[in-house]
């Protein structure tokens, strides 16, 4: 714990000193607001449409942290902290905490601006739609490290997000329901955890916490967490051993 604080603190100060890297995540799920929201009528489109821009949050905010991890890889700096007395998992682990503070913040954010278009939910309703972001953005952090730390460079680390977060996203029915498209679209989106966790988020929000959708989701979110830290960690101990 003490290790992963370490690395926390480390991680955190470039992020909380440079605000951009705050307000640049929110801004692209913020034009989907300005631009997009005219087209919604009632507030029950706001209350679907706005818990699928948190799973879009999730999905690009932290799928794109490994770029980070690369410099230090390729400069050395990682693997002067391996030498060190920290724990290797801990390596993992406090940039997997910075990552998943600033999607929370970026969230609350984009949160509180969609109630001035129309949006509308009780605190603890999105308190728990956030549970769903936090662990959402566990897993993807994990994995994405995990990815650098395989790959190691730039080219192709890029190529394989850039194939694998934008399909993710369409096929986890955050823009459009998938249920009105053709039958093999809507399979191939059920086979997707996202669109679980995205029906899970849309469900709390709700407040229909009785829902399947939210027992569903929460499995598929909390077995992608159990798996990302578990290859995550694997790797990271196992790096250069």
């Amino acid at each position: 714990m003490r290790d992963t604080w370490l690395i926390f603190l480390r991680s955190m100060r470039p992020s909380f000193r440079n605000p951009v890297v705050i307000t640049f995540g929110v801004a692209q799920p913020l034009l989907w607001l300005v631009l997009f929201g005219p087209l919604l009528k009632g507030s029950a489109s706001w209350q679907w449409f706005v818990p699928g821009l948190i799973i879009q949050m999730g999905l690009f905010n932290t799928a794109y942290v490994g770029f980070n991890l690369i410099p230090e890889i390729r400069s050395g700096a990682l693997e002067r902290l391996r030498v060190t007395p920290v724990s290797r998992t801990a390596l993992l682990l406090g940039r997997v905490v910075n990552d998943v503070l600033l999607l929370v913040i970026q969230c609350s954010i984009l949160l509180a601006l969609s109630t001035i278009f129309g949006f509308r939910a009780s605190i603890g309703h999105v308190l728990a739609g956030l549970v769903f972001a936090v662990l959402m953005g566990v897993s993807i952090s994990s994995v994405s490290y995990t990815l650098a730390l395989k790959l190691k460079h730039e080219y192709t680390f890029a190529p394989v997000l850039s194939s694998t977060v934008m399909p993710v996203m369409l096929l986890s029915g955050v823009l459009l329901p998938m249920d009105q498209g053709p039958d093999w679209l809507y399979t191939l989106s059920r086979i997707n955890p996202f669109s679980h966790i995205a029906d899970g988020i849309r469900a709390v929000i709700a407040g229909n916490f009785g829902s399947s959708s939210v027992l569903i989701g929460g499995i598929a979110a909390i077995a992608l967490v159990v798996v990302a830290l578990a290859w995550g960690t694997h790797s990271f101990r196992r790096a250069n051993a």
